[in-house]
């Protein structure tokens, strides 16, 4: 996942990371069709995004029963793309996403198996199908996390004749794979909805255990999924349903839970990849049930929907914050309609935060999206009077560097600025900054993790001056 954390040296902060409702766009309809489209449940990601690209998939029956299909935006969601069929048998069931770079994952469940399929130019082409899973006894509700060209896939599988949480990965893009792990060899049985996100060389799994009234336990393996360590207990009873994501040594758990007589949402975390967790805190307080929460961690800003029934109706809400999880704004209503909405899933990439769910309001299922396009970045205010003379771009620093590294530039007027990076193939592969800025001096870091080791460049466009930079990335 990248991650940009843009910071002021001669402005200082006027919002917070994350804003209000006026800053989410309207609810906007990306399927059109008679028959149902359905996103997965809250452990596998519908949406990713990289750059100004947003990727989306979901279950459809408008040509057989339940196919995988697929839909872009190359604008930041502000326009989207003809819908693809990913897959081209009945039955292919809860597909998941994610991306690195211009390469695009998708993952489902098709006749026990978990199949996986890799476009490598952003989702214009996409390559055949991988066979992940190969056993006789059957394999569903597959998770996918991606750091360079690795590939970390969980699933639930029932081989031992009871659930088990299995892993399994590749750390060539997709040619060749690891063996399968359980994760979860020491439990009997009820084992369901594993979630899985990596940084770096770290892995970590989360999973519930619906035996003894609901259990979450956590996985974590430090060398990008080879050894693995024992299961530990995020909570103990009366809980389910877990999702979780990673951004640097921060580690985020989201779970339904109903401690308090009802269904509501919880978060956990921890601040040194795993190694240990803090005290579990309630993001929701209310009488309704609140279900399938899911979580993305984008810099030092955490980002959870989910949905409940407080207005007698299924509605998507959103929670974030903006340092790590340490404290939260206020809960965000997503959706407003007498229908149901459900099954919310959430990017970050960039400025802008993105939600992607299923929505009946059209008399059937279809997938709905909304963004949030400045609820990841601040915004800045000019308060010094020694402004720059003249615009200029300076070299990163560090540089090699592994895997972060920082880019300052001085605005001398009033300007729309972008600060965009490319491959060596002249590729845009991220949009740092794309906004009016005032005059000032300005950083900000870019995160190389999800990008594998090479040269890139970096571009400052404004009216009056452009100017492109190298840097080198070195795992």
């Amino acid at each position: 996942m990248k991650i940009f954390k843009i910071k002021i040296i001669s402005f200082i902060l006027l919002f917070p990371l994350c804003n209000g409702y006026s800053q989410w766009t309207q609810n906007i309809r990306l399927t059109y069709d008679t028959n149902e489209s359905v996103t997965s449940y809250n452990n596998a990601r519908c949406i990713a995004a990289s750059g100004n690209t947003i990727h989306v998939v979901w279950m459809d029956n408008r040509v057989s029963y339940n196919d995988i299909f697929y839909k872009r935006s190359t604008d930041c969601g502000n326009t989207w793309e003809s819908d693809f069929r990913i897959t081209n048998n009945p039955w292919s069931t809860y597909p998941c996403i994610a991306v690195s770079g211009l390469n695009v994952y998708t993952s489902w469940n098709y006749g026990g198996e978990i199949y996986l399929r890799i476009s490598s130019d952003g989702g214009i082409n996409w390559g055949d199908n991988i066979r992940v899973t190969n056993f006789t006894q059957p394999s569903s509700y597959s998770s996918i996390a991606v750091s360079g060209t690795f590939i970390h896939v969980t699933w639930i599988d029932f081989r031992n004749q009871h659930e088990e949480i299995f892993y399994k990965h590749s750390s060539d893009n997709g040619l060749t794979w690891g063996p399968d792990i359980s994760l979860s060899y020491n439990f009997l049985n009820y084992t369901w909805y594993s979630s899985v996100a990596s940084s770096d060389s770290i892995v970590h799994v989360v999973w519930g255990y619906n035996n003894s009234g609901g259990r979450i336990f956590y996985n974590r393996s430090s060398d990008r999924g080879f050894n693995w360590s024992n299961a530990i207990m995020l909570k103990s009873t009366q809980s389910s349903f877990p999702s979780v994501s990673s951004s640097g040594p921060y580690v985020h758990a989201v779970w339904e839970d109903w401690r308090d007589g009802n269904v509501e949402i919880y978060y956990k975390r921890s601040t040194n990849a795993g190694l240990s967790w803090e005290t579990d805190v309630r993001l929701t307080n209310d009488t309704s049930w609140s279900e399938y929460p899911n979580v993305t961690a984008s810099g030092s800003a955490v980002h959870v929907v989910w949905y409940d029934r407080r207005n007698g109706n299924y509605e998507v809400y959103y929670r974030c914050s903006k340092d790590n999880g340490a404290s939260w704004e206020p809960e965000v209503r997503l959706t407003n309609d007498v229908h149901s909405s459900r099954c919310p899933s959430v990017a970050a990439c960039g400025p802008a935060v993105h939600v992607v769910w299923t929505d009946d309001r059209d008399g059937n299922n279809e997938i709905y999206y909304t963004q949030n396009p400045t609820g990841n970045t601040v915004s800045l205010k000019n308060t010094n009077t020694a402004l720059p003379q003249y615009f200029s771009l300076s070299h990163n620093y560090p540089n090699p560097f592994n895997p972060k590294s920082n880019i300052k530039f001085q605005i001398a007027k009033l300007s729309s600025v972008k600060l965009i990076v490319f491959d060596v193939l002249g590729r845009e592969i991220s949009t740092l900054v794309n906004e009016k800025l005032t005059p000032g001096t300005y950083q900000v870091e870019w995160d190389g993790s999800n990008y594998p080791s090479g040269m890139y460049f970096y571009k400052l466009i404004t009216e009056n001056y452009t100017e492109t930079r190298k840097m080198v990335l070195v795992k």
